[in-house]
C-alpha cells in the first residue's frame, strides 16, 4: 500500500479543543527555537557577501564549510535522539541550544579556511538531534490523523527563518559594519547567536518532556491523549535495530536526500545567485531573498491542512517535488532573465518546502517507541547529507566554472530522483483513513 494509505487512528475521546489548548502550550516555543535553528544554519549565505573579501577564501571553501556542518550533525544525529529518549526532551534541547548558540556567536572569529570549516563542523555537532527530536517529541502529543498540522506548524520556521532572516541578516551587516572594530558579518553572528543561549534556559523552565509531565493538563487530559497516541501505536514497529533493515526507511532517506539536497542548495546560494544577477545592494538582497519563502509559507499550510483531510500523503509529496525540480530547472537555463529566473526560482523553493512539510507526517505511520527516536534520527540523518552534498558541489562547480547553473541542473536531476524514490516506497500500515472533517481543527 503505497505512502498515500496509510491509516489514521480510530476515533477517539479527545475534543478538538484539548489539542488546541496543547498546541498553544508547546508549539509556540518550539517555533521560536527551530527560527534561531535554521537562521543560525544558513546566515553565512549573506555572511559570504562580506567576510570571503575579508578573510580571503575562495567559492569552493565556502562551499564547503557550508556543507560541513552536516558530516558533523550525522555522525551525532541518531546517538542524540537515542540519548534523549533516556533522559527527556528538556534537558536535550536545553544542551543542543546552549551550545550551539555558543558556538554559532563564536562564528565572528573566523580568520581563515581552517577556522571556519572547524567551527562550521562543530555546530553541526552541537546542533545533532535537534530537528528529529523535536519531530519526535510531536508524536508524544499527537496521533497520526493531526501530524501533517503539527508539522505544518513547525516547519514554518524554515521558510520563516530564510524570510525575516535575509533582511535582518542584511540589516546587522550595514548598520552594524565597524561598529567596535567588528565587521558587520561578524555582528551578525554574535547578534543572532546569543538569543539561543537564553532561549535554551527558557526551554529548561517551561518545556515539559511529554504529557505526563505537563502540569498544566489535567489528570484526565493526560489521560485521554497519552491513551489517544497508545491507540494510533498498537500496529507500529517498537524496536531501532529493525529501523535499519526496512526498506521503507532507506527509500524515505534517499526520497528526503534529494530533497534537502535542492532546499540547502539554494539556502545557502541564493544571496550569491542574486549578487550574480545585478542586485548589488546587501539589503536588497536580503529583501529579494524574502519572497521564495513569503510564497513557501502558504503552500506549506495549504498542502498539510489538506494532506490531513484527505489522509493522503504520497501525492501530497511527491507532486510538489517534481513541481520544485522542473521550476528549478527554468530558474537555471533562464539566468539571463532575472524576472523569470526569480519566479521559477520561487516556484521550486515553495514547492520543496511544501513537499518536506507533509514529509515528516510518514515516519509516524510506521515507528513508534525507541524505533521512532532513532528512524527519525536515521532518515533525517541520511537526508542531511544531502545538506553537505548540494553546498559543496555548487560551490565546487562556481570555482571551476565560474557558474551556477551546472550545480543547479545537478540539483533538478536529483529532485526527479528523489520523487522517484518517494513514488515507489511502499507503507502498508492498513485501510485506507476516512478525511478528519471537524477533528482536524484541533491545530487550525
Amino acid at each position: 500500500m503505497a505512502i498515500g494509505h496509510e491509516s489514521t487512528d480510530p476515533p477517539t475521546t479527545v475534543p478538538p479543543e484539548l489539542y488546541r489548548k496543547i498546541a498553544w502550550r508547546i508549539l509556540p516555543l518550539l517555533v521560536v527555537c527551530y527560527l534561531f535553528a535554521y537562521i543560525d544554519r544558513v546566515n553565512i549565505g549573506f555572511a559570504k557577501l562580506q567576510m570571503a573579501q575579508d578573510i580571503g577564501i575562495s567559492e569552493a571553501v565556502y562551499g564547503l564549510a557550508a556543507g560541513v556542518f552536516f558530516v558533523g550533525y550525522v555522525i551525532f544525529e541518531v546517538p542524540s535522539n537515542l540519548l534523549l529518549r533516556r533522559i527527556g526532551t528538556r534537558k536535550t534541547v536545553f544542551r543542543i541550544m546552549l551550545l550551539w548558540g555558543i558556538t554559532s556567536a563564536a562564528m565572528l572569529f573566523v580568520h581563515d579556511a581552517t577556522s571556519f570549516y572547524v567551527l562550521r563542523f562543530l555546530l553541526g555537532v552541537f546542533e545533532a538531534g535537534f530537528a528529529p527530536g523535536i519531530i519526535f517529541y510531536l508524536t508524544l502529543w499527537f496521533p497520526r490523523a493531526r501530524m501533517g498540522a503539527a508539522m505544518a506548524v513547525l516547519m514554518i520556521p524554515g521558510p520563516l527563518g530564510s524570510m525575516i532572516g535575509g533582511p535582518v541578516s542584511a540589516l546587522l551587516m550595514t548598520g552594524m559594519d565597524g561598529s567596535a572594530g567588528l565587521a558587520g558579518w561578524q555582528w551578525m553572528f554574535l547578534l543572532e547567536g546569543l538569543p539561543c543561549v537564553l532561549l535554551a534556559f527558557v526551554v529548561l523552565k517551561f518545556l515539559p518532556n511529554g504529557p505526563g509531565d505537563a502540569r498544566w493538563l489535567t489528570a484526565h487530559e493526560r489521560t485521554l491523549v497519552e491513551g489517544a497516541i497508545t491507540t494510533g501505536q498498537e500496529n507500529g514497529e517498537h524496536r531501532f535495530r529493525k529501523v535499519l533493515t526496512d526498506p521503507r526507511v532507506y527509500g524515505l532517506a534517499v526520497g528526503y536526500f534529494c530533497l534537502i539536497s535542492g532546499l540547502y542548495g539554494v539556502a545557502f546560494w541564493l544571496p550569491t545567485i542574486l549578487s550574480e544577477n545585478g542586485i548589488e545592494s546587501v539589503v536588497a538582497i536580503g529583501l529579494w531573498s524574502a519572497a521564495p519563502y513569503a510564497v513557501a509559507l502558504v503552500l506549506m499550510r495549504v498542502l498539510a491542512r489538506h494532506s490531513d483531510a484527505t489522509g493522503e500523503r504520497r501525492l501530497h509529496i511527491v507532486v510538489p517535488t517534481f513541481i520544485g525540480a522542473a521550476g528549478m530547472a527554468v530558474a537555471a537555463v533562464t539566468g539571463s532573465t532575472f524576472a523569470l529566473s526569480m519566479t521559477a526560482l520561487i516556484v521550486s523553493t515553495a514547492c520543496m518546502w511544501g513537499a518536506y512539510t507533509v514529509f515528516w507526517s510518514v515516519p509516524s505511520t510506521f515507528l513508534t517507541g525507541d524505533a521512532a527516536a532513532g528512524g527519525i534520527a536515521f532518515i533525517n540523518s541520511i537526508g542531511l547529507l544531502g545538506g553537505f552534498f548540494s553546498p559543496t558541489l555548487i560551490g565546487y562547480v562556481k570555482e571551476t566554472t565560474g557558474s551556477t547553473e551546472i550545480g543547479l541542473l545537478t540539483l533538478v536531476g536529483l529532485l526527479v530522483v528523489g520523487g522517484i524514490s518517494l513514488t515507489v516506497t511502499r507503507i502498508r500500515t492498513g485501510a485506507a483513513p476516512a478525511p478528519l472533517a471537524a477533528g482536524a481543527e484541533g491545530l487550525r
